[in-house]
This record gives C-alpha cells, sequence and structure tokens, in this order.
C-alpha cells in the first residue's frame, strides 16, 4: 500500500484519479483533488502516470 501525494498548485481539477481511483481520491472544497486514503501500488502508479499535470507523486 501506498499513500500518494497531490500537489494542490498544480492540480487543475480534471477529476481522472477521482473517477478512476474514488477510494484513493476525492474532491476538496475548490474542485482540487486530494487523498483520501492510500491505495494498492498499482493504482497509486497509474494515478501519477494518468495525471496530466504530473500533480500526483508517490
Amino acid at each position: 500500500m501506498k499513500k500518494p501525494c497531490v500537489d494542490k498548485d498544480a492540480c487543475i481539477g480534471c477529476g481522472l484519479c477521482v473517477g478512476a481511483h474514488g477510494d484513493i481520491f476525492a474532491f476538496d472544497d475548490e474542485g482540487k483533488a486530494e487523498v483520501i486514503a492510500e491505495g494498492e501500488d498499482a493504482d497509486v502508479e497509474d494515478a501519477v502516470a494518468s495525471c496530466p499535470v504530473q500533480a500526483i507523486s508517490e
């Protein structure tokens, strides 16, 4: 299990991470992604690779 990190300054709120891994990510009050739980290694790696602005890191 890994806990990813979201760079709020880089996040554009596109929703790819929330849509694909809603058990790990949610939107905050500003419409940006936030981490709500640890996730399986493969799911975190997928979110990192899928983020269009590289706002997610491991």
